[in-house]
């Protein structure tokens, strides 16, 4: 097959046109923002009329960069940003008690310890989201499996982490909020991205994935997850390991027979997720379903 050819350009590029643009320009007819170009006009950009392109801009700039370093399939991982390496978990817990210490009888302080001492206990998991990342990393050639997580702390950070120690890219999609959130170090910088739109993020999330593990979470995580059940269930996406990690948690936070007692899923639906407690076991479980699908494809 010969060689693919170089397109030939007849338009100047857009590069070119935006630097001669970009000068400066005195004259007094040509201060009103109309007279910007339009991908130059952040004010035309942002305006409500324009979200259905920004909505698209968000969906392509991920896409091609994840192309152009060719990444095709994603272990991710979602759990609770709150949840932080055991040491500090520890000194956090320190804090609380010293604190309660100086007036025993406050219920907030006192609540304090005691969410203190459940987030040390459930620090362990992010040890397992950390080895996790260390497996999908070490296990993995020619970007077989590439971590990818939300982006920000805790567990998150835990999985990129994981990939950073073993020297491997991983990803982090974060997204605006409010309160300022900054992403995790871990993650390689070409693929760091930020989002605006929790809707574009959750595509990217689910697009490339060969396996879902959800660690004890919030909102987010449980947001995450039905998606991705929801898709498995309605068969929009082919079906992808979904791994529980903490089968105490997710049965004290979400009961998932009741939904079958009340006719609202069927039994069958339970077996859309599986419970796991380490990192090994839950690669063992990628790794079967990889092989499953692969002697399909055959």
């Amino acid at each position: 097959m010969a060689a693919k050819l170089p397109r030939r350009r007849i338009f100047r590029s857009a590069h070119e046109d935006a630097r001669i643009a970009g000068k400066a320009v005195t004259a007094p007819h040509c201060q009103s923002p109309s007279y910007r170009l339009a991908f130059q006009d952040p004010d035309f950009l942002l305006r409500d009329e324009l979200r259905p392109v920004r909505l698209q801009l968000e969906l392509l700039k991920p896409e091609l960069i994840l192309q152009e370093h060719q990444i095709e399939s994603t272990i991710v991982v979602f759990g609770s940003a709150r949840i932080s390496d055991p040491q500090a978990a520890m000194e956090a817990l320190k804090a609380a008690t010293t604190e309660l210490k100086r007036n025993p009888d406050d219920p907030l302080r006192q609540r304090r310890v005691s969410i203190a001492e459940r987030r040390l206990a459930n620090s362990r998991y992010y040890e397992e989201a950390r080895k996790l990342g260390r497996l999908v990393a070490t296990h993995s050639d020619d970007h077989r499996f590439v971590v990818m997580t939300g982006g920000g702390p805790g567990i998150m950070e835990a999985a990129n982490r994981g990939a950073y120690d073993a020297g491997a890219l991983n990803i982090g999609m974060n997204i605006v909020l409010p309160h300022e959130q900054l992403p995790n170090q871990y993650i390689t910088p070409d693929l760091n991205f930020q989002f605006h739109y929790f809707a574009i993020r959750k595509m990217h999330l689910i697009m490339r994935a060969k396996a879902l593990a959800a660690f004890p979470g919030g909102f987010g995580t449980l947001d995450e997850l039905f998606e991705t059940l929801t898709l498995i269930q309605t068969r929009k996406v082919r079906r992808i390991p979904v791994l529980l990690f903490g089968r105490e948690f997710w049965e004290r936070v979400i009961d998932f027979q009741a939904l079958v007692d009340e006719g609202t899923i069927s039994q069958q639906d339970l077996d859309l997720f599986a419970y796991v407690d380490t990192a090994e076991a839950a690669w063992k479980i990628i790794l079967k379903a990889e092989q499953e699908h692969g002697q399909e494809k055959a």
